[in-house]
């Protein structure tokens, strides 16, 4: 089964990111008043800041989501797409670790 036409580990989540994604965006366009704004340098940084904290959240349930869903899946069914989507979910989490 294709990545594009199986359902992800998230789907069953999918309200609860949106949901904190909805928020991050409101935090971004806080942000970009509090600049509009001409706020205070560190009470800037503090709230971007927060807003990295919870991207990072999401990426973290998102990659939990990837692991425990498609990487369990691909490894119980063998093969190379089971050595894909380790390797893919290894790269995702050098891509959160460097950032």
């Amino acid at each position: 089964m294709s990545d594009h036409t199986s359902h992800h580990g998230y789907i069953a989540n999918k309200d609860d990111y949106l949901k904190r994604l909805r928020r991050i965006e409101g935090q971004a366009r806080g942000l970009q008043k509090m600049i509009e704004e001409e706020q205070y340098c560190i009470d800037i940084l503090t709230q971007v800041s927060a807003m990295t904290r919870a991207l990072q959240s999401v990426a973290l349930g998102l990659l939990d989501e990837h692991l425990s869903h498609c990487v369990v899946r691909a490894a119980a069914e063998g093969g190379p797409e089971a050595e894909s989507k380790i390797e893919e979910a290894s790269s995702a989490i050098a891509r959160l670790v460097r950032s």
